[in-house]
């Protein structure tokens, strides 16, 4: 996976907590820095960890299912990117976002479960996982920092069109990863 790839797909990923930060933004009346940081932090964080986690999860099976890593990516890609694309047509931000640990953390997990999935298509097609991670993490917590401040200017006309975007590109590399497949076994 070149570096462009990586990086549109790390913007992908970062597209939940993206909309999550809009709405936290919303719900900053002070401190909006702060509360910034802290949300960036957390999806930050836990962007970077969870491909680390389904990386590894994955090694442990790669010589099994090799074989068929390339539709495992197609299939896990694709199933993300329709995730996102239902959701940017159902999420709502919700007004009463806390900037506490407690609250943010499930939020993190919950925005980051398609980077573990992610890392474990990362494990068929040996990627860099260190590359990927740091990639994804700064990825998200720039783009977290952003959705605050952006969130706080114009409200969460954002919120949806960032998800439908997020999930269309993760569709588009799992086609991608399918298509060269077949191209180079053809």
């Amino acid at each position: 996976m070149s570096f462009a790839e990586l990086f549109f797909l790390a913007v992908a990923l970062s597209m939940d907590a993206f909309a999550i930060s809009i709405c936290a933004g919303l719900a900053a009346q002070k401190a909006v820095a702060k509360k910034a940081l802290i949300v960036a932090l957390h999806f930050g964080v836990f962007q970077a960890l969870m491909p680390i986690i389904g990386y590894v999860a994955a090694t442990q099976f790669a010589d099994s299912i090799m074989a068929y890593g390339h539709w495992i990516a197609f299939a896990v890609l694709c199933f993300l990117g329709g995730k996102m694309i239902i959701g940017s047509l159902q999420q709502k931000c919700e007004k009463q976002i806390r900037f506490n640990p407690v609250y943010l953390l499930p939020l993190a997990v919950g925005t980051s479960i398609d980077a573990l999935a992610t890392g474990v298509s990362f494990a068929f097609l040996g990627v860099s996982i260190v590359e990927a991670v740091l990639l994804i993490g700064v990825t998200t917590f720039v783009i977290s920092m952003a959705g605050v401040y952006i969130g706080r200017a114009f409200g969460a006309r954002f919120q949806s069109k960032a998800e439908l975007a997020g999930g269309i590109v993760l569709i588009l590399i799992g086609l991608k990863i399918l298509l060269d497949y077949t191209l180079l076994s053809a």
